[in-house]
């Protein structure tokens, strides 16, 4: 069963804002090695208190950096692939 999925867009919202990767790493205590894998999608579990370190320092919401994608939307994508 295809539940969607989450996608992680900080680094497009980085990018977007024009904010360098690290002050960011800098000023939320986070390593350039887990700041990249969020940036690139490659976790499999969220450390909540970095992300919130993240929104906080970026003045975002969550939404800002996580998006769902759809069953629908990924079924799409793959027929179009």
């Amino acid at each position: 069963m295809n539940s969607g999925k989450i996608v992680i867009t900080l680094e497009e919202y980085r990018k977007a804002h024009n904010i360098s990767k690290y002050k960011i790493i800098k000023n939320c205590d986070v390593s350039a090695t887990q700041f990249n894998s969020y940036c690139n999608n490659k976790i499999s579990r969220v450390d909540l208190p970095v992300l919130a370190r993240i929104c906080s320092y970026l003045d975002c919401n969550i939404g800002d950096l996580l998006k769902f994608i759809t069953p629908n939307d990924i079924a799409e994508d793959e027929n179009n692939t």
